[in-house]
């Protein structure tokens, strides 16, 4: 391997507190390197479109304290085309001749390497231009969904969670001077974790994730009847974009939806279900509309039921970076950077427990989600149960 003289830094898919951080990271440690900086923007569009801008670290003092990425970002997939194939053989040579036919653009950017900062399907794109062509790239976990194998935390998913507790903290004050119910729906795609850590947080009263399916019946309606009875005025249900009833509560209590409804839904360009688009809280809220016994219990106990949804949406990703994030970030960047000049190719940088670390890509890319013995599952299940148990006369 060639000395390495210049590096492309990219930043994918959705945006992130803490991807300036990441940017501020590598350039420190470039600077100190003799390593000349390009960024590329909008993410792969900008990598295969050749859209590049200089970075001197000198026009970004503290970049690491502002949110969002000042190289853009985009959900471009190179390899979308491969969706259409059916066949494995067909879908293996297609994947084969772009990440080939992508090796040439570190010619044309004039990079020597690439720092690539995305999420799953944005490093998955690393990975397979990685394994074809045995380019130099290196990767850092970018989502604030936290639901990579490769990492403890990724940065951005700390921000997101205190932004998302702060919202349901906020949401308590209004939902107590109606006497209401609020559905917040907060992002996270098909894992738990963002939902999990902020409705524990803040203290939500009712908690559902995509790890565990619910039934509506007793997950929701009884647990609502059951907390009126002891005197609870109103109530906070923390609800994931993921979450999704079980297939006999699916059948037996919705009145608004199907089996198909969720089936059915519309694709992005990497295949992922757009979850946003089923407006799982606003469902939740038709369909407990439509429950006169759940309106009896509450006007049994001297309150009218009202419901409404509220969609965080993206304002999860907005604002500056926490303390945590920002430093995050920073280290991120600075182990990505030393693993080019060290020319450690097809790995990625890792949080494991205080200490940064490595992981192979296509082992850190996995997904990971919220498992049964998560002493968070258990903290959940105790707020709902617990609270209105101890009120028992």
């Amino acid at each position: 391997m060639g000395k390495i003289l210049k590096v492309g830094i990219l930043t994918s898919g959705g945006d992130c507190p803490g991807l300036n951080s990441v940017i501020y990271g590598i350039l420190l440690k470039a600077f100190d390197a003799g390593v000349e900086c390009v960024g590329i923007l909008k993410g792969w569009k900008g990598f295969m479109e050749n859209i590049t801008i200089p970075l001197n670290i000198a026009e970004y003092d503290d970049l690491h304290t502002i949110g969002g990425t000042l190289l853009y970002t985009s959900r471009t997939n190179p390899f979308k085309d491969i969706s259409k194939l059916k066949s494995e053989e067909e879908k293996e040579k297609l994947k084969e001749k772009i990440a080939k036919e992508m090796i040439s653009k570190f010619n044309e950017l004039g990079i020597d390497a690439l720092i690539v900062i995305g999420g799953d399907d944005s490093l998955g794109v690393a990975l397979s231009l990685y394994q074809y062509s045995k380019a130099n790239v290196v990767g850092c976990p970018k989502t604030i969904d936290n639901d990579l194998v490769g990492t403890h935390y990724t940065f951005g998913f700390w921000s997101a969670v205190q932004l998302a507790s702060n919202a349901l903290d906020n949401l308590t004050t209004t939902a107590r001077s109606h006497q209401r119910v609020f559905i917040v729906e907060i992002m996270g795609r098909d894992a738990g974790f963002l939902t999990m850590y902020s409705g524990i947080s803040a203290g939500a009263d009712i908690i559902l994730i995509p790890e565990t399916p619910f039934d509506l019946e007793k997950d929701v309606i009884n647990i609502l009847k059951k907390r009126v009875n002891k005197g609870y005025k109103y109530h906070i249900i923390a609800c994931s974009e993921g979450a999704y009833p079980d297939n006999e509560s699916l059948k037996r209590d919705f009145k608004t939806i199907s089996k198909e409804t969720i089936d059915n839904l519309p694709k992005d360009m990497f295949g992922n279900p757009k979850l946003p688009v089923l407006n799982i809280s606003q469902i939740l809220v038709d369909e407990l509309n439509l429950r006169d016994d759940l309106k009896e219990e509450f006007l049994k106990n001297g309150v009218d039921f009202e419901c409404r949804s509220v969609v965080l949406g993206h304002t999860m990703r907005a604002g500056t970076p926490t303390s945590f994030d920002r430093i995050l970030g920073l280290r991120f960047g600075l182990a990505a950077m030393k693993l080019v000049l060290k020319g450690d190719f097809g790995k990625m940088v890792s949080l494991q427990g205080n200490k940064i670390k490595t992981f192979p890509l296509d082992e850190g890319v996995k997904k990971k989600y919220i498992t049964p013995d998560n002493d968070k599952m258990e903290l959940r299940d105790l707020l709902v149960k617990i609270r209105y148990l101890s009120k028992q006369k």
